[in-house]
């Protein structure tokens, strides 16, 4: 009889050290069986691995001062594994527990993120757990982990993006003036921007796609904030290059005797499109197809504003010709190198 681990737990192991994921397997099972299973996906290496097997009377005599140290633990009961997480825990690491059975329920309960078998495991280990897999893979583990940063790091692009964009507009009318641009915005117009940048594209965001290397860096600090490790940098940075890129075509527009409140409208709106293209995971990829289509809508409406007439009156804009168009298109590309130029620079690496 045997109960070998299943085929890709090697490599479900492999992908959790590469994301700065700490496994520990702990057994009731007798040492040897322990250390051959922990051997053989990966956990123990070398002829000496049973120095590495702590079983569980050892800890409950307190035979090993640090119990954070071990990744592998046979004969264990309840109380040890609790003691387990609670060792982690104390550490301030992140613990979380996998369990099926009734003894795995106190440290189910006692671990930041319980996880149990949702097809073996017992209704004692699901009732304590916090997460249930429905197809008892660790694998799942691993998927969540990765969609989990996946969403986090898009909440933060998301919110680098909007404050950026509502900072540049305020800049925009403190600055307008003591540039010549007496009005720089009407209250229509500034409206219409953030609908279709924050609308728009904003929700398309949200679909981006994992960024390359997410689970090869370590987890964040728990106390981060998510404008932290160097986002508020960023978002300043791109308010004042979209507050700059605007301004500019304003003046030039006002210089070249066009209409350059309608020049600065499309400017400031291009420049915020460019700047979420350019913030993209990747920027020639058709992955996640929403965000370009989101993007070409905007330009659309942005269009109609300026050459519809019922929406010229209402935002109280005027078309533009080629050189208008031009000063907003050069603004929007600004913007866009302005994003990539920030992902490159302006990026604090994630401390362990």
């Amino acid at each position: 009889m045997s109960d070998p681990p299943k085929p890709h737990a090697t490599a479900t192991l492999a992908a959790c050290r590469a994301a700065g994921v700490t496994p520990v397997l702990i057994t009731g099972d007798h040492p040897a069986t322990a250390r051959a299973i922990a051997k053989r996906v990966g956990l123990l290496h070398g002829d000496h691995a049973q120095e590495h097997v702590v079983t569980g009377p050892d800890v409950a005599a307190g035979r090993v001062a640090d119990l954070t140290a071990v990744r592998v633990f046979a004969r264990t009961t309840p109380q040890q594994k609790l003691a387990i997480v609670e060792a982690w825990r104390s550490r301030g690491e992140i613990t979380a527990m996998t369990g099926d059975g009734v003894n795995d329920g106190p440290a189910l309960r006692q671990a930041d993120i319980g996880v149990a078998m949702g097809r073996r495991g017992t209704e004692v280990a699901r009732q304590a757990a916090d997460l249930v897999l429905t197809d008892d893979e660790l694998a799942t583990v691993v998927a969540a982990v990765e969609e989990g940063r996946r969403v986090y790091d898009n909440i933060r692009r998301f919110l680098v993006y909007g404050l950026a964009g509502g900072t540049a507009e305020i800049l925009v009318m403190l600055a307008g003036p003591l540039l010549g641009l007496t009005l720089p915005l009407r209250a229509g117009q500034i409206l219409w921007i953030n609908l279709l940048t924050h609308g728009l594209t904003g929700v398309a965001m949200g679909a981006e796609p994992v960024v390359p290397g997410a689970m090869h860096r370590p987890p964040r600090p728990p106390g981060q904030q998510i404008l932290g490790g160097g986002a508020w940098h960023r978002m300043l940075f791109l308010a004042t290059v979209v507050a700059a890129s605007s301004l500019g075509a304003g003046v030039v527009a006002r210089h070249w005797g066009l209409p350059w409140q309608s020049v600065l409208f499309l400017a400031l709106l291009a420049t915020q499109l460019g700047v979420v293209l350019g913030l993209r995971t990747r920027l020639l990829t058709r992955q996640n197809l929403f965000l370009p289509l989101s993007v070409l809508a905007s330009v659309l409406l942005a269009g109609a504003a300026l050459y519809i007439p019922f929406l010229r009156s209402v935002l109280e804009t005027e078309p533009l010709g080629w050189a208008g168009v031009g000063l907003a298109a050069v603004a929007a590309v600004t913007g866009c190198a302005a994003a990539r130029l920030s992902r490159a620079i302006l990026r604090t690496p994630p401390r362990r």
